[in-house]
């Protein structure tokens, strides 16, 4: 939620430009962000962004692509009793879907937004 915030601030801040930014959240955990949750949860954030989610497969095909971790962590405590562990980060690819760079997490807003803006007018 913390990064999906800092999407929407940057899309927010984007004005006029927004249009041509299409964030896409990709989920890591199938068992709990069925289509349906998806559709219930990442509106909230008001940015237009498109959340995705799929087979154990599909998603373990995924993060194989993007090089991403995560990891089921057995949590009696937690919602149904388990957490999940991954790496954090925000990709960004061009129109034609080449890879252009990724922001680690606790990049703020506005070192985003400067840094897609500048990419933007090259």
């Amino acid at each position: 939620p913390t990064t999906l915030a800092e999407v929407a601030a940057v899309m927010d801040k984007l004005g006029s430009d927004a249009p041509k930014v299409q964030p896409l959240f990709i989920s890591i955990d199938p068992e709990r962000d069925t289509p349906l949750e998806m559709a219930k949860f990442v509106p909230h954030f008001n940015a237009g962004i498109i959340g995705l989610t799929g087979t154990a497969d599909q998603i373990k095909r995924t993060s194989e692509t993007f090089r991403v971790y995560y990891e089921k962590i057995e949590e009696a405590a937690a919602p149904g009793g388990y957490t999940m562990g991954h790496s954090s980060q925000l990709f960004l690819f061009d129109p034609q879907g080449g890879y252009v760079g990724a922001w680690t997490y606790g990049t703020s807003a506005e070192e985003i937004l400067s840094d897609l803006k500048a990419r933007m007018s090259m």
